[in-house]
This record gives structure tokens, sequence and C-alpha cells, in this order.
């Protein structure tokens, strides 16, 4: 067991995930990979309440689903949905609702590739700039930017990610760091995330790994199936609190693999 958790904490993924935000990168902490461009990706994830960022709404576990697409190899764009429950004598929701999932919350993410790995120099480290939640409003309305405190825009960050990735005897291993920020007073961020990956030469379809997301360490794996078109993600927040999703790949503009289920 202990050798288990060892590989957990110095091996980490090149399969970019951070798919339980819906968007790509490692567990919760971005990266600066970036899918190949024309990707479109479907997802859903099980996540722990200790992953969800506002206890007064999310005292409990919830799901979310995503879309999300890869353009022009250096612009990803994410719509994401995590389900509510009705709140207990809350003049908002009626009692029929309570502790039932009747709504959700909705928010975009944007990331762009400023840098490419070894773009300009061969040392260079891909570059990417983020933002998860960037606005909210009702009624489909989104122009008000006041994502600030802890109303509306539960999920907002702002981000600088960097990548590099080294060839080793045994596969492959990323190195990644960034700076989060928002202005929530419910899950405030204004400091560093850092994160290893691993991909092994002798099982690639298996990813580990490993982070410390600017609040917590985390570690888990991931599980390409399919020509990497089925994505299992499985992870343990601060070590202990689970969460779980699948993943649905397929390239818009072709180069699709397909071959028998395994």
């Amino acid at each position: 067991m202990a050798a288990v958790w060892v590989c957990l904490l110095f091996g980490v993924l090149t399969c970019k995930a951070q798919l339980t935000n819906g968007v790509t990168g490692l567990l919760h902490m971005p990266s600066a990979d970036m899918q190949r461009d024309g990707t479109l990706m479907i997802g859903g994830n099980f996540l722990n309440r200790h992953n969800l960022p506002n206890n007064f709404w999310w005292g409990y576990d919830s799901y979310n689903y995503f879309l999300n697409v890869t353009f022009f190899k250096r612009l990803e764009l994410a719509y994401v949905c995590t389900l509510f429950k009705g709140k207990k004598e809350n003049s908002y929701w009626p009692e029929i609702t309570w502790g039932k999932f009747v709504n959700q919350d909705r928010h975009f993410a944007a990331r762009l590739q400023v840098l490419r790995e070894g773009e300009w120099w061969k040392h260079m480290p891909a570059l990417v700039l983020g933002v998860n939640d960037p606005t909210t409003g009702s009624g489909g309305d989104y122009t008000n930017m006041a994502v600030e405190g802890n109303g509306n825009g539960y999920f907002n960050r702002m981000y600088l990610a960097m990548t590099k990735h080294f060839d080793v005897r045994v596969g492959e291993l990323g190195v990644h760091a960034a700076w989060l920020y928002n202005r929530r007073t419910d899950y405030p961020l204004n400091g560093p995330a850092v994160g290893v990956n691993f991909k092994p030469a002798f099982h690639k379809e298996l990813n580990l790994i490993a982070e410390y997301d600017s609040k917590t360490v985390n570690v888990g794996f991931t599980y390409s199936m399919w020509s990497d078109h089925f994505n299992l993600l499985f992870e343990l927040q601060d070590g202990k609190y689970v969460s779980a999703g699948l993943v649905y790949k397929v390239n818009l503009i072709g180069g699709n693999r397909w071959k028998h289920w395994r």
C-alpha cells in the first residue's frame, strides 16, 4: 500500500485532465496542456462536497456535467453545469424541492494558450491564461461581471499556468505550475499551485496525478479507453475525499482512431 501512495505522489499525468472542472488541466489545478484542435469533450462527475466551493449551497455531494470544445489549437471553451438541491426553509425553494436535485449552477470557462511548449526556444514551457465563471446573471442575462463575494460566480477564478514535459527512461514526466486568483469570500484564491505528472511507458493508458491546487493536496488517476475516446477519472481530494467522472472525447475535424473496446 505504501508503494502505491509513493507512485501517486511522485507520478502524474500528461493526459490532460482537470475534468472535475470541465476543462483541461490536472485534477483541480490548471495546466498549460491543450487538447488537439477540434476536440469535443462531453463529461460528468460525482463531486464530493469538499470539492465544491460554497458550503452554504453545497453542504452535500453533488454532480456536474460539461461540454468542451478546442479551437485553433490554442483556444478552449467550456460550459459547465453543477447540480443544486432545494434548500430547506429558504423562500426561493418550495418544500417539495427540499433535499432534491431540482436546479443547477451554470458557468462558462475559457483557456488561451499564449505559448506552446518549445515555441521560440527548445526549453520553453507552454503558457496558458484562463478564467472560470467570469460573469453572472439570471434569466439568461450574463452581463453582470460582479462575481466577487459569496453570491453567484461560485466557481470564479483567473489563472496563469505553465507546463513542461520531460522524456524519462520509464515514461514521460510533466511539471506544472500556476498562479490562481479570485475575489471570493467563500473560496478565496490568491496563490500558487504546483503539480507533476507521469505517463508510464509500460501502460500508456494509465496516468497518475498529484498536485497542490492552492488549497489542498490531491492525488488520483485517469484511464484512457477505446483509443482515448473514453477517459475515467478518480481522485482523492486532500488524500481522502473521493470524486470520480467519465468523459467522452471525439475530434470534429477528423483524425480519430477507433478500435475494439478493451
